[in-house]
């Protein structure tokens, strides 16, 4: 599979997409393009293996939908997925994360936040560096975080359909609610802002923990620990902000760099300091600038995508 490159699996995907559109009048050109380079039939033939998993991206839309621009190329990276998956990144050079996440439907990036109007009325905004897939059909109204974190307020629902939101680690289900979905390499967490949800570990998904309003969980893949009090400021950074009290220097530095693009750090020898207060997150270079005013530590730079905290 090294003489595939991205480009032409790209190509591959579009030209399933597009048979499965208009399989008469796109034949003789698929023939062509097929004919005119050997590495074309190796990539087709990897659709072929794959016919079964590729027909569920394409079998729930209708061919009218596909005529839909922004909706044919979902359909066309989502195929474009399931052949990396299968043939492997590494041989691409490519990181599979970051490239998976690349191809979410919507995503944003370091320190950019995004507010969308789902189909049913819902809210979702998306905080810095979050990849969310969208799959509402008949049955479901369905959010994939990829990674990330979301705020969402849920709609009432004609259809009664149930919500859910899934992450690597397990899926946490609305009644009827607004909340906070966070999920990293570490794991996920939930708050919950107004009436409840419910969690299920992708792995103990007979382990349902019910989370009320005022209340956080966090939980793996293997389990789910127990509600707590949810962190005040929670959704602060819908406001622009990061609210900390009492934090480790170290962790304030951890989340802070969420927002930062490059390196954010700090010395083992400050990392215990405490700090408490109101940071704004459109302005993390005065934030560092103004730590010395509370703390005996200075902000060494050595380019704009690096910084590390040291003692003063």
């Amino acid at each position: 599979m090294s003489a595939l490159d991205l480009k032409t699996l790209e190509a591959a995907a579009q030209w399933y997409v597009t048979l499965s559109e208009q399989a008469d009048a796109a034949q003789e050109a698929h023939r062509r393009w097929l004919a005119s380079d050997p590495r074309h039939a190796l990539a087709w033939a990897r659709v072929e293996r794959l016919q079964a998993k590729l027909g569920q991206v394409t079998a729930d839309i209708a061919r009218p939908t596909l005529k839909n621009s922004r909706l044919k190329r979902r359909a066309v990276l989502k195929v474009l997925s399931i052949l990396l998956a299968a043939g492997g990144t590494a041989a691409l050079g490519l990181q599979a994360g970051p490239w998976r996440n690349s191809l979410a439907d919507r995503r944003t990036a370091t320190g950019e936040t995004l507010a969308l109007d789902l189909p049913d009325g819902t809210r979702l905004v998306m905080n810095t560096r979050t990849a969310v897939d969208v799959n509402y059909n008949a049955e479901m109204r369905q959010l994939d975080l990829r990674e990330g974190e979301i705020w969402v307020e849920t709609a009432p629902d004609s259809l009664s359909r149930p919500f859910a939101v899934h992450t690597p680690f397990g899926s946490v289900r609305a009644l009827g609610t607004r909340f906070l979905v966070r999920s990293d390499g570490a794991g996920a967490r939930v708050g919950v802002l107004k009436h409840a949800v419910e969690v299920r570990p992708q792995q103990t998904p007979s382990q349902v923990v019910r989370v009320e309003a005022g209340q956080e969980l966090d939980f793996s893949a293997t389990s789910a620990g127990k509600p707590g009090a949810l962190a005040k400021g929670a959704d602060a950074w819908m406001r622009g902000q990061l609210l900390v009290s009492d934090w480790r220097l170290d962790d304030f530095l951890a989340e802070l760099s969420r927002y930062h693009a490059g390196y954010l750090g700090c010395a083992e020898d400050v990392a215990a300091l405490r700090i408490s207060g109101a940071f704004q997150l459109h302005d993390i270079d005065t934030v560092l600038d103004n730590l010395g005013g509370s703390l005996p530590v200075r902000t060494r730079r050595l380019t704009r995508w690096w910084a590390r905290v040291e003692k003063r």
